[in-house]
């Protein structure tokens, strides 16, 4: 069935953005006291909320973290963002080439995303159709920020096709009745994901935006 709207997640799907903020984010939790690796930090937390990751680390270390690390970090990625996130590869094309209505649908904060998608040149692409899980009580994988963005987009659930890279995405889709497909093509992933998304309910995966088009049709 052809969907009537096309869900996006933000990072690892349209933005190329994980190894920069896991990479910054094992950096300032070390600075914390909690050693960690940019590979563990893509394992354990992609696709999970800033405040959801905040959270589960502070209960880790038995304390809060420091008062501004939330301020500090957030400034430090964006200032990063600006020299070096890019585009996933191909996807200004894709969407060029796709005539259903898009949206995004990102674990990321407002602010985050805004910069995310003003330096990739996609926030044309989307106008106000982008939705952040602060909006919603709970993030991914919980299905609660799909159903809102199907909700203000119109369209229900099940002619909703979600573009997903992390499990916990997929597993919100699941949840929300969604179609999804699993991207496995920033440069985050790993061999083992095609198969982890296709476990969790992933219809199918790809590995190049270009795909993308006959894959809707």
């Amino acid at each position: 069935m052809r969907p009537s709207l096309i869900i996006f997640d933000c990072d690892g799907v349209l933005i190329d953005s994980e190894v920069i903020a896991c990479r910054l984010l094992a950096e300032a939790l070390a600075r914390e006291g909690y050693p960690i690796s940019p590979q563990e930090t893509t394992s354990r937390f992609a696709g999970i909320s800033s405040r959801a990751i905040l959270q589960q680390v502070e209960r880790e270390l038995g304390r809060p973290l420091s008062a501004d690390f939330e301020a500090v970090s957030r400034q430090h990625l964006h200032t990063t963002f600006e020299r070096e996130l890019r585009a996933v590869a191909g996807i200004h094309a894709a969407l060029d080439a796709i005539d259903i209505p898009v949206c995004v649908a990102s674990g990321s904060a407002p602010d985050r995303l805004e910069v995310s998608l003003r330096v990739t040149g996609l926030s044309a692409r989307f106008g106000q159709n982008v939705f952040s899980a602060v909006t919603v009580g709970r993030g991914k994988p919980a299905p609660d920020l799909f159903l809102f963005a199907s909700r203000q987009m119109g369209t229900e659930p099940e002619r909703c096709l979600v573009i997903e890279d992390s499990i916990p995405g997929v597993q919100a889709a699941v949840a929300a009745g969604m179609f999804v497909l699993g991207f496995c093509g920033a440069s985050h992933c790993t061999p083992q994901q095609p198969t982890q998304l296709l476990n969790e309910g992933a219809a199918a995966v790809f590995s190049r935006m270009a795909a993308l088009p006959r894959l809707i049709t």
